[in-house]
């Protein structure tokens, strides 16, 4: 069954808990350079009436329908997940020539210098294919992130979901 990522930034307080959750899970070495799958942003803007808002965002791979990290990756070691749906990789073959990341809109897929090979955000793929929350979904206090069926977030006619995004900015294929 395909999953969705939902985010409700009304629910969010840009705590980074979410990001923790998935160094975590990763084992992301900080102190090598190694980014984390995740992140986290908090901006103000300035509205109209000189007012601010307070925007915050929680934003990993958007595992997109038609993912442009796949087709661009000259060893193929990308794909499409047939149960999840989530975009995964298996770096065993990578030449590190980041060519997904500069393929993908959202600069998913990031460089780990201790290998040189590329890496990016699975949807944490075996934990939800066993059954549990992806860990970003799991550390999030404030149920501001989620991950659901496909066709319980279709049912629910939620116009928050991750490829929602992707829809407005015209990235999807025709």
């Amino acid at each position: 069954m395909k999953h969705v990522f939902v985010f409700d930034a009304d629910k969010c307080s840009a705590c980074s808990a979410c990001m923790m959750g998935c160094l975590d899970q990763n084992d992301t070495d900080i102190v090598a350079g190694d980014q984390c799958f995740r992140k986290t942003y908090n901006d103000e803007v300035e509205l109209e009436d000189g007012s601010v808002y307070y925007v915050y965002i929680s934003a990993a791979c958007m595992h997109c329908v038609d993912a442009p990290c796949i087709p661009s990756c000259p060893v193929g070691c990308l794909s499409k997940d047939s149960e999840t749906g989530f975009t995964v990789y298996d770096n065993t073959n990578c030449i590190g020539c980041k060519s997904c990341a500069m393929a993908c809109p959202f600069g998913a897929p990031r460089y780990r210098k201790s290998d040189g090979k590329m890496v990016k955000c699975d949807g944490c793929n075996i934990r939800v294919k066993n059954g549990l929350e992806p860990a970003c979904v799991k550390s999030c206090t404030f149920g501001a992130l989620t991950c659901v069926p496909e066709d319980e977030f279709r049912a629910g006619g939620s116009k928050q979901a991750c490829n929602v995004l992707i829809d407005q900015l015209h990235l999807r294929k025709k």
